[in-house]
């Protein structure tokens, strides 16, 4: 097989192919034997017609088509090994020539991973980490306790207030005409949790139990909904009942209750060490984000829009993912957050570009330093797999290295390695 690569523009370029008669013929023969069980030919049996009675009532073109999705697949790959190129997209592919008896002739435009031009990555200058903790910090995470540990006891008079967990029967009307999805029943609502339309929860503090009231609130620009964006509302609410969080007293009760300490002392000097070592873990995260960032910027490189739009794609599917675990989906996200795919998109896409950066100028940063990955290192992570799945360091190498995941574990790593020469050889300013 021939193969040959030329850039045309930016990273973008054209893959020439040309692939043997040989392997058409064999190409076609699997057409055949794929066909010829679809194919009803008087006198014979279906899947028992002979090839040349078969081209001479069909012709040999009925084979193509299918000869073609047969051997493109396996083509372009080898054409892609042989160049050495690293696409980042589906391939344009047009077929100059195919026919039996002939080579199969191709041309692919392909977006490839594009060049990194390095710049500073040794001795970036990071900022002194605060390790202190503060009275005021430690005060905040007791409180934090506080709340988690709290007990809601239903209110029984007196108006709901910010924080208590209002019970509300709702329905929305747009010109005095209810709407789809503006209804529910006996729905508990934290109030100044910013779960509902900017405007109504303000509106139920100061109800009280058994009060109706219309609430009017406008749904934002970019609301998921065409029919309500930018429209305002009135919202018909009765309030069933209040809870409140009863918080428990900062104590020694306290803190045998949610501690193994006898005293609320000893409890408060074991969360400032806690503190101080979630603060050097941070720290050492921060000093990280901020070295790659720098060395990022630092770097010249021209990011395909595919490859942006594919790590948006991945960041939608990892939110989805957390969403769930968290028993919400994301149809009703963009109901309460008023956002839709689109915008969710769009506020990830800054993000998503800054990941790709990062990730290509690590990348040339471990070709330029000849970080390589040992396969001691590999079984160290695969064993590191293992204790996470639940399954074999053996059963794992199987199932990466037969759907490929091995090389791009064994990438991630060296990115990873990348990310800590730069750590180590940056410098406190």
């Amino acid at each position: 097989m021939k193969a040959n690569w030329e850039k045309i523009e930016k990273n973008v370029g054209v893959l020439e192919v040309e692939v043997d008669e040989e392997r058409v013929a064999e190409a076609l023969n699997k057409a055949f034997r794929k066909v010829v069980n679809r194919v009803n030919v008087p006198g014979f049996r279906r899947g028992k017609v002979p090839r040349p009675i078969f081209e001479a009532r069909f012709g040999v073109e009925s084979l193509y088509q299918d000869a073609i999705d047969i051997l493109l697949p396996s083509a372009y790959s080898e054409a892609v090994d042989q160049t050495g190129i690293f696409p980042v997209d589906r391939p344009e592919v047009d077929v100059e020539q195919f026919g039996k008896g002939k080579p199969f002739k191709f041309k692919a435009k392909v977006t490839v991973k594009p060049e990194v031009k390095l710049g500073q990555y040794k001795g970036i200058e990071v900022a002194a980490p605060d390790l202190e903790v503060t009275e005021e910090e430690i005060a905040k995470e007791l409180e934090r306790l506080q709340q988690r540990h709290a007990e809601l006891v239903v209110v029984d008079e007196g108006p709901a207030q910010q924080g208590d967990i209002a019970v509300i029967d709702f329905e929305g009307f747009l010109d005095g005409v209810p709407f789809e999805g503006g209804k529910g029943e006996r729905h508990s609502l934290e109030l100044g949790s910013g779960t509902f339309i900017p405007g109504f929860e303000e509106q139920v503090v100061g109800m009280n139990i058994a009060e109706e009231k219309d609430i009017t609130v406008t749904f934002p620009e970019n609301y998921h909904a065409e029919n309500l964006a930018g429209k305002e509302a009135v919202f018909k609410v009765k309030l069933h009942e209040i809870k409140r969080k009863n918080l428990p007293a900062l104590d020694d009760e306290f803190a045998k209750d949610i501690s193994e300490f006898e005293t609320l002392d000893e409890y408060k000097k074991d969360l400032e060490s806690k503190l101080k070592e979630r603060k050097a873990k941070n720290a050492e995260a921060a000093r990280e984000a901020e070295a790659i960032s720098k060395a990022s910027e630092a770097a010249e490189v021209d990011i395909p829009e595919v490859m942006i739009d594919n790590e948006v794609e991945n960041m939608l599917k990892d939110f989805e993912s957390r969403l769930k675990m968290q028993g919400m989906n994301l149809q009703l996200y963009y109901q309460f957050s008023g956002q839709d795919e689109a915008a969710l998109k769009a506020q990830m896409k800054a993000d998503a570009e800054k990941r790709v950066r990062n990730n290509l100028v690590l990348e040339a940063i471990a070709t330029a330093e000849n970080l390589d990955v040992s396969e001691d290192e590999l079984n160290e992570e695969l064993e590191n797999l293992s204790k996470m799945y639940s399954r074999s360091v053996d059963e794992l190498r199987q199932i990466f290295s037969s759907n490929g995941y091995l090389e791009t574990l064994k990438s991630d790593l060296k990115v990873r390695k990348a990310a800590k020469f730069v750590v180590d050889n940056s410098k406190t300013a």
